[in-house]
C-alpha cells in the first residue's frame, strides 16, 4: 500500500492517491484532476474512491468530476448539504478499498461537518489518518470560515478533535493533512512535511496547552484571509463545472488596449522586475509565482473578464490552472511575447526597482512616503517609522489614501509590493518599489 502526495504548493494544499493491488483512493483533489488521472495511470491503478474530509473554503475541488468521470463512489460527510449524488458518511461508518479500507472521524472545528479518515492497512493496522483541516502539522485549521459568530464554538470543537485522534491513534500513525503547507486556512503556520501523532504531542497546540489557553490563542491569532474564499463553500457544495484548461483565446494590441481603456483587468504575469523595467500602462502585474493565485484571488472582482499577459504560451497556461483551482474561470483573452511587441508601438512605463539601503539614504527626502502594504499585524509587529499602513488587500478600495508624490512600497519580501506599486502607479505618482526582505530595514535603522 502506498500514499502519493499531491502537492499544490500555490494554495498550500496537498490531495493524496493512496493505491494498493491494482485499486486507488483519492483524498480532497483539487480541481485540475488531470493530475490525479495521470498519477494513477503512471502508477496503473483504478481509482474506485473519492473522499472529502470537507467542503472546502479554499479551492474548488475536483472531487465531483473525478468521481463522475470514473464511476467512482464519492464520499462526503452526511451532515454538509450537497446537489450532487454522494455516498453520506458520518463517525464511524466504513468505506471499504479491498486492500485497505478507511474509517470515518467526526472531526468538526474548521468546519461543522468536517471528518477525517483513519487509514487500514490489510491487517487492520492503522496506519495513517487524513485530517483535512483539523490536525496539521504543528497547528490546527482556522476556525473562523464560516462565520463570526461559530468561531467560539468551532475552536473548542477543534480542540476535542485533535484529541480524540491523538486518544485514539497509535504513535507510528502518519498524520496526512490537506491544509498547512501555506494555506490560509491554517490557524497559524505549519511546521515540516511529515509528522506522527507522537509529534503531534509533542508539537500541536491543541495537545500542549489546556483548552482555554488554545482557544483564546487561536482566535487571538486569526488574520485576514482571501476574499474568494466567500464563493468556495458555495461552489464546492453546488458542485463545479468541468474544468477548462485550454489556451484562452489570444488578443491583438489594439484589443489589449481597448480592454485596458475600459477598465479590465488585464494582468501581466511577467517577473516583477521586468514588469517594473516596461509595461503597458494600466496593467495589473502579478508575477507568476507561489504566491499569484492566493493573491490575485484576493483582490479581483469576483467574475469579472480577465486577460493575462506573458512571455511565453507556457505561463498563460500554467496561470489559467492556478485560477481554474479557485474557480476563476472568465478568463477571456490572452497575449505573449515581447511587450514592446503587445503595445504595438506605443511607449511603455515603468519604475524604479530598489532595496531597503536605498531607501535608508533617501528616507529624508521632501515629500518622499513609505507604504507599507502588509498586514496590520505585521506592521504592528514592527515597522518602519513614519510608513502610512494600507494592506494589500485593502489597496483597491482605498487608493485615494495613498499620498501623491514619490511612493517607496515595501511589504515582507517584495512580492505583495510588487503588484501594490502596479495598482497605485499614476501620473501624480513617482512610485519606487523595494524589492528586499523586510528584515533588511531593520539593518539600516529603518524601523521604529
Amino acid at each position: 500500500m502506498d500514499v502519493t502526495i499531491i502537492d499544490t504548493s500555490g494554495l498550500g494544499d496537498r490531495s493524496y492517491l493512496v493505491s494498493g493491488d491494482g485499486v486507488a483512493a483519492v483524498i480532497d483533489p483539487q480541481r485540475d484532476i488531470d493530475r490525479v488521472l495521470n498519477l494513477a495511470a503512471e502508477q496503473g491503478v483504478t481509482i474506485t474512491h473519492v473522499l472529502e474530509t470537507h467542503i472546502h473554503n479554499d479551492y474548488v475541488t475536483g472531487g465531483v468530476e473525478l468521481a463522475r468521470l470514473l464511476n467512482a463512489e464519492y464520499v462526503v460527510a452526511g451532515g454538509d448539504e450537497v446537489s450532487y449524488d454522494r455516498r453520506a458518511v458520518s463517525d464511524g461508518d466504513v468505506i471499504d478499498v479491498g486492500p485497505f479500507r478507511f474509517q470515518v472521524m467526526h472531526t468538526p472545528g474548521h468546519t461543522h461537518h468536517h471528518v477525517s479518515y483513519v487509514l487500514h492497512d490489510g491487517a487492520s493496522t492503522a496506519v495513517g489518518v487524513f485530517s483535512g483541516g483539523s490536525m496539521l502539522h504543528g497547528t490546527t485549521g482556522r476556525t473562523d470560515l464560516v462565520g463570526a459568530e461559530h468561531t467560539e464554538e468551532l475552536t473548542h470543537a477543534q480542540f476535542h478533535s485533535v484529541r480524540r485522534l491523538a486518544a485514539e491513534l497509535a504513535d507510528d500513525v502518519a498524520v496526512y493533512p490537506t491544509h498547512g503547507f501555506g494555506s490560509f486556512c491554517s490557524a497559524s503556520p505549519a511546521s515540516g512535511d511529515s509528522s506522527t501523532i507522537a509529534e503531534q504531542r509533542d508539537t500541536n497546540p491543541a495537545l500542549t496547552n489546556d483548552e482555554q489557553t488554545y482557544v483564546d490563542e487561536l482566535i487571538a491569532g486569526l488574520h485576514a484571509y482571501p476574499a474568494y474564499y466567500a464563493h468556495m463553500g458555495v461552489i464546492n457544495a453546488d458542485g463545479p463545472a468541468p474544468v477548462d484548461l485550454s489556451m484562452p483565446e489570444p488578443v491583438d494590441p489594439a484589443e489589449l488596449r481597448r480592454r485596458i481603456d475600459a477598465g479590465e483587468w488585464v494582468v501581466d504575469l511577467r517577473s516583477r522586475t521586468a514588469f517594473a523595467a516596461g509595461h503597458l500602462a494600466g496593467t495589473k502585474g502579478f508575477e507568476l509565482s507561489t504566491q499569484f493565485v492566493t493573491y490575485l484571488g484576493w483582490l479581483y472582482s469576483w467574475g469579472a473578464p480577465l486577460t493575462l499577459l506573458a512571455d511565453n504560451a507556457d505561463d498563460i497556461l500554467e496561470a489559467r490552472r492556478e485560477l481554474v483551482r479557485i474557480g476563476v474561470d472568465n478568463v477571456t483573452g490572452s497575449a505573449y511575447g515581447p511587450v514592446d511587441a503587445l503595445a504595438a508601438g506605443a511607449p511603455l512605463t515603468g519604475y524604479r526597482v530598489a532595496d531597503f539601503a536605498d531607501l535608508a539614504t533617501e528616507i529624508n527626502t521632501d515629500g518622499l512616503t513609505v507604504l507599507d502594504v502588509r498586514q496590520a499585524h505585521e506592521f504592528d509587529d514592527s515597522h518602519i517609522e513614519g510608513a502610512v499602513n494600507i494592506p494589500l488587500h485593502e489597496l483597491l478600495g482605498r487608493l485615494d489614501d495613498v499620498p501623491t508624490g514619490q511612493v517607496w512600497v515595501h511589504c515582507g519580501s517584495g512580492y505583495r509590493a510588487s503588484i501594490a506599486a502596479s495598482l497605485i502607479e499614476s501620473p501624480q505618482r513617482t512610485v519606487v518599489l523595494v524589492d528586499d526582505q523586510f528584515d533588511n530595514a531593520g539593518k539600516h535603522d529603518l524601523v521604529a
